[in-house]
């Protein structure tokens, strides 16, 4: 049995979410080995920690078959995860990086930000003590969407060996997935449409189509789109403004990312 609620996006479109009692796991049983935990099942997904060193780990998601999950922006709806490591033991620091989303279209016209092929977020540890090994412990509660919307949990916790581990490899290749930071005037040119937002445009390169992510502050709404044949020598996108929060003004922070071209890349920069 299931209990159907809503989730309201910053677009105002609702998604429906089951919070199951029970549900279907993605496999059989699978055993931990000394440098990963078990996986933590719910519905549509399932989850595990996996130590990479040190000082790296990864918390990897295996998805369902047409299911999806969030980046750090879900998009139009959905939910980001989110990591508690209080728990932890001789850690000072521990900071997840998030690889490059995906723009995923959905069924009702919206667009979510994340991926759907599964994702490991890698997990960069600073010991409190650099003589002593790190227990990570963590707990992320993280969405799972496919028809409905599924909210997951996992509770892991791991003792990071000395040495790297056979996880340090896809690990590593997860962390450079992850967008590269960028000066403002290495991302591209940022110029103010009045009222409407702003265009930004950016020189052409070899590689995969790019597309534009862009994170404002909290109660501010920004909506970027590609502008095709725009130019031959420049990939172009409308950055709209949608709402704001009452009485703020101008110039606002935005988080840029772009995805696409020769890898991904990032950058901040104060928008007038």
């Amino acid at each position: 049995m299931a209990r159907d609620e809503q989730l309201t996006g910053r677009s105002g479109r609702r998604r429906r979410w089951a919070w199951a009692i029970a549900g279907l796991a993605l496999g059989g049983p699978a055993a931990a080995d000394p440098f990963a935990t078990e996986w933590a099942r719910s519905a549509k997904s399932e989850a595990r920690l996996v130590a990479a060193g040190a000082t790296l780990a990864g918390f990897e998601i295996a998805l369902a078959p047409g299911a999806i999950t969030y980046w750090r922006d879900p998009g139009d709806a959905g939910a980001a995860p989110a990591f508690d490591f209080s728990g932890s033991d001789n850690l000072a620091r521990a900071e997840v990086a998030f690889p490059a989303p995906k723009r995923i279209r959905e069924a009702d016209g919206g667009d979510a930000f994340g991926y759907d092929a599964g994702v490991t977020f890698p997990i960069k540890v600073e010991p409190r003590d650099p003589a002593r090994p790190v227990t990570l412990a963590m707990k992320v509660n993280y969405a799972v969407c496919e028809k409905l919307c599924l909210p997951a949990r996992a509770d892991l916790a791991l003792a990071l060996p000395t040495a790297a581990t056979p996880y340090s490899a896809p690990v590593q290749a997860a962390l450079a997935s992850a967008p590269r930071p960028v000066a403002p005037e290495a991302f591209g040119v940022l110029t103010s449409e009045g009222a409407a937002g702003w265009r930004l445009c950016a020189p052409r390169g070899p590689g995969a189509a790019r597309d534009l992510f862009v994170e404002p502050p909290p109660g501010w709404w920004v909506v970027a789109a590609a502008l095709p044949g725009e130019s031959a020598e420049r990939d172009c996108f409308a950055i709209s403004l949608r709402e704001k929060p009452k009485d703020a003004a101008l110039p606002v922070a935005l988080r840029l990312t772009m995805t696409g071209g020769s890898g991904p890349i990032e950058t901040s920069v104060s928008a007038q």
